[in-house]
């Protein structure tokens, strides 16, 4: 029994989401929101509330135990890319990239 919860079209690079992902990665779910609550990333505060998310949906909708359980699965994908124009000289335009992310992470019961 696994539960998940997502959030897309987040305004942070997928690349710097990915960094934090690493490092909460297959821990128990107190241990992540600790690591989440003490590092300084910007992806941290996105990635504690859908933590939090996906306890709740664990907790609610499929009766598992908050105590037992753990990150099993997290993944980024990138979303849309917000095109933005920069003026450079000479008349000529710099392409600005403004990157989302699609996060995804799944919680699952240790036995």
């Amino acid at each position: 029994m696994e539960a998940k919860a997502s959030v897309r079209n987040v305004r942070i690079s997928p690349r710097k989401v990915g960094i934090v992902l690493d490092l909460i990665r297959g821990k128990d779910v107190e241990t992540a929101a600790a690591l989440l609550d003490t590092t300084p990333k910007s992806a941290c505060e996105y990635l504690g509330k859908l933590l939090k998310s996906a306890v709740s949906n664990a907790v609610n909708n499929f009766d598992m135990d908050s105590d037992s359980l753990y990150i099993s699965e997290c993944y980024v994908g990138p979303g849309p890319i917000l095109k933005r124009i920069r003026p450079r000289a000479q008349g000529r335009a710099f392409r600005i990239n403004k990157r989302t992310s699609n996060i995804t992470l799944v919680v699952k019961e240790r036995n």
